[in-house]
């Protein structure tokens, strides 16, 4: 039996498993580390043996958890669903009260109010932590969301801090450079405690179908320049570099001009050009929708990403279908160097409103479950380590200091005049897509949303009449107090309607 020595513990060790075991022995901590395949454990530990923490390979879940200091914090790190189940049952049978696991997986955050409620039933604490950034960010600094209750937060509060990202407390723009046994020393890190009943992984969710909307947007403004101005990938590495240095300065804008100026290895021709254009999902965007539908929040731009993703998927089918369908359209004859920032303008327009819905999805989330989220810490531990990371964050921190009781992105005075100042390009873009048959479901969606927004008065008094005709699902009138409801006794359908 091993001596309990070592300041927390790691189940499963894939790629991500390995990479947060390391970060956290390299800022000092003790880890101890399980692993189901007992080979691939005495590997890692032989592997890093001289980290300034110390890695402790086991071979049983009992001798890991008798390694532990109590309270035991034990993060899991396996596939999410049953397999997560598998191993928690697994660790209950062997930890003492108090304990602490972690979920560090992408786990549905319903199933962690379920293990929530469950654990803490027996006595035990338990958080589901949302971690993004990808292997790189798992190494070198994450952003890490935790949930659960206070204690268990206060318990693992220095450990997330040591490891997480970090950012300039003045710029908000992360700080790199870490190394193998030389993590980043000072700046702000980006982790909060969230809050419980499966806050974090919520917002961890959020998060993920943010991010699908902002790669969409993205891929939206490359295939704007391919299709209507005719640009190689090259030019458009290009273009993309000096967007980096400005408003949109974020990772996935940098690792995009990486992207465009690589070249394949094995032709010679431009890497993304023998890319298959079918892109795959693990869920979260899916989730991320379906939730806003769920609670009646408007996330078109998320949603509309999710199914770009689905129609790409069709490969077979839209080819058999652009054989068939074919449109007479006119060429672009317009300036290049214009039409560029056009796309620049569109694309921070169209974010600007996806984050205002992921963000209200928050908001009516913590209504719904009871949650008190601070969305300016949210959008602080955002600015590092995640594979959101942008500029554009500090602009949103900003904003819900301003305001935290903030309705709307929108309202802010910043982005307010952002996108006033923007707007007209944003316009010129989708109408021009629309002219030269170049899908932007991103960009128009958001434009929709930012027009239906704005709007004192919808057409939605129709809809109401159609739902009184034909179900009799009663409205509101405009010249009563609302909360009132009416219903009219319609007539067939066309004939006059008699007047009483």
């Amino acid at each position: 039996m091993s001596d309990a020595s070592s300041d927390i513990g790691l189940v499963g060790l894939a790629v991500m498993g390995q990479n947060l075991a390391l970060n956290i022995a390299d800022h000092g901590f003790k880890i101890s580390v399980y692993n189901r395949t007992t080979s691939k454990t005495d590997a890692f530990a032989a592997e890093n043996p001289d980290t300034p923490g110390g890695v402790v390979g086991t071979q049983t879940l009992g001798e890991f958890v008798q390694s532990i200091k109590r309270p035991r914090k034990i993060i899991i790190l396996v596939q999410a669903g049953k397999a997560t189940d598998t191993v928690i049952n697994g660790l209950t049978e062997l930890l003492d009260p108090d304990d602490i696991i972690i979920d560090g997986g992408n786990a549905i955050w319903t199933d962690t109010i379920r293990r929530e409620k469950e654990l803490n039933e027996k006595g035990f604490r338990f958080v589901g932590s949302g971690v993004s950034g990808g292997e790189e960010g798992a190494r070198f600094g994450p952003s890490l969301m935790p949930g659960g209750k206070e204690s268990a937060w206060n318990e693992l509060k220095p450990i997330w801090e040591a490891i997480a990202a970090k950012v300039d407390a003045e710029t908000g723009k992360p700080l790199e450079g870490a190394e193998p046994g030389k993590p980043i020393e000072g700046g702000v890190p980006c982790t909060t405690h969230i809050g419980e009943n499966g806050a974090g992984h919520y917002v961890k969710m959020v998060h993920n179908g943010i991010e699908y909307g902002d790669m969409q947007m993205i891929c939206e403004s490359y295939n704007l320049m391919g299709s209507l101005l005719g640009m190689d990938p090259k030019e458009m590495s290009s273009v993309f570099a000096e967007w980096d240095k400005g408003v949109l300065d974020s990772f996935l804008i940098e690792i995009t001009t990486d992207i465009l100026g690589q070249v394949d290895p094995e032709t010679g021709a431009p890497f993304v050009d023998i890319v298959l254009d079918t892109a795959g999902q693990k869920g979260t965007g899916k989730w991320t929708s379906i939730n806003a539908l769920d609670m009646g929040i408007a996330a078109p731009c998320i949603a509309e990403a999710v199914f770009a993703r689905c129609i790409s998927a069709i490969k077979d089918e839209r080819v058999a279908a652009s054989k068939v369908i074919s449109v007479d359209l006119p060429a672009f004859e317009g300036d290049q160097a214009e039409f560029t920032q056009a796309i620049h303008d569109a694309l921070y327009c169209s974010k600007i409103c996806s984050y205002a819905q992921g963000f209200q999805l928050m908001r009516e989330a913590q209504n719904e479950y009871g949650w008190k989220l601070d969305f300016g810490k949210i959008s602080m531990i955002w600015r590092g380590g995640c594979i959101i990371r942008a500029g554009f964050l500090q602009k949103i921190f900003e904003a819900y200091e301003r305001d935290p009781e903030l309705a709307n992105l929108l309202l802010d005075p910043y982005f307010k005049s952002e996108v006033d100042r923007c707007q007209a390009n944003w316009r010129k873009v989708v109408a021009t897509a629309a002219i030269h048959g170049v899908p932007v479901p991103t960009f128009s969606s958001a434009l929709s949303y930012y027009d239906s927004y704005r709007s004192a008065r919808l057409p939605a008094n129709l809809l109401q009449g159609q739902r009184d005709f034909f179900g009799a699902h009663t409205y509101e009138r405009t010249d009563k107090p609302r909360g009132e409801f009416y219903h009219i006794d319609w007539p067939e359908p066309g004939r006059p309607q008699i007047k009483s």
